[in-house]
């Protein structure tokens, strides 16, 4: 026994299923945007732009070409390698304008006043909802002085809630 379906109801069904489909990726993007709106990530520079010449350019002992990039640029990749007894590039090196903070943490330059796995110093991580700001685990949920991210200052009288000032 042989069920037939008539063409119509075939068409009609494709047709539904394929709206349902546009209608279900659209807000499901529409959810995604709005959450990487919600969601302010602080990410570090690409370079850390040095504020002073590393020590390690008066060493005789680095290559001649590697003084010549960093004394040029006075820039320093994120992560670059270094070697805390051979090659510390960035062993307490200043870099954007103060900001930041180079030490040589398991052979990469890391940025202690605001990396949340070497905060302060080498290895010491920021536990869950605490952000590196300024070399101190802090947690910005509820701080004023640090509402939602590091500095982010909420007005006087207005309490830091789940990280927006003045939430209601």
């Amino acid at each position: 026994m042989v069920i037939k379906i008539p063409n119509t109801l075939i068409k009609t069904t494709s047709l539904i299923s394929l709206i349902l489909y546009f209608l279900i990726t659209s807000t499901s993007n529409l959810h995604s945007v709005l959450a990487e709106e919600v969601v302010d990530q602080e990410e570090d520079p690409e370079f850390y732009i040095l504020d002073e010449t590393p020590s390690i350019l008066s060493n005789a002992t680095i290559s001649s070409k590697t003084r010549l990039l960093v004394s040029q640029f006075k820039k320093i990749k994120k992560g670059m390698k270094c070697h805390v007894a051979s090659y510390n590039i960035c062993n307490g090196v200043k870099a954007n304008k103060g900001t930041s903070l180079l030490h040589c943490c398991k052979k990469h330059c890391r940025n202690v006043l605001g990396d949340m796995n070497n905060c302060g110093r080498c290895g010491h991580k920021c536990g869950f909802g605490q952000r590196c700001c300024g070399g101190v685990c802090t947690y910005v949920n509820f701080n004023p002085n640090h509402c939602g991210k590091c500095t982010r200052k909420c007005a006087s009288g207005v309490k830091c809630e789940y990280g927006y000032c003045g939430y209601a």
